[in-house]
């Protein structure tokens, strides 16, 4: 939505499918889909917002990747799934100027 009476806003969602994370298909990078939404307030030069991340608080993984290690001690490599955690539910507010 837009200018609304000064009011604007939007609802994003992302989706990002469960896929393999390696040439072989043993390891699986999982999916999110997740939801987020904003609405702000102009009154002259300054906006004021409201941004709200991962409405639903779930669990997901942003980055996901697949890697082969082994230690000193170990016959052979171990291949495993590394990940960034996404970003939990959060609440921010944001003022801007514009000039």
């Amino acid at each position: 939505m837009k200018d609304l009476n000064n009011f604007s806003g939007s609802i994003k969602a992302r989706y990002l499918a469960s896929r393999p994370a390696n040439g072989d298909n043993s390891i699986i990078a999982k999916g999110y889909f997740i939801t987020d939404a904003n609405v702000n307030y102009t009154l002259k030069r300054f906006t004021f917002g409201i941004i709200t991340e991962n409405i639903f608080n779930r669990a997901w993984n942003e980055t996901q990747f697949a890697t082969e290690s082994r230690l000193q001690n170990e016959p052979l490599p171990v291949e495993e799934i590394h990940f960034t955690p996404g970003t939990p539910f959060s609440i921010r507010a944001t003022v801007s100027l514009k000039f």
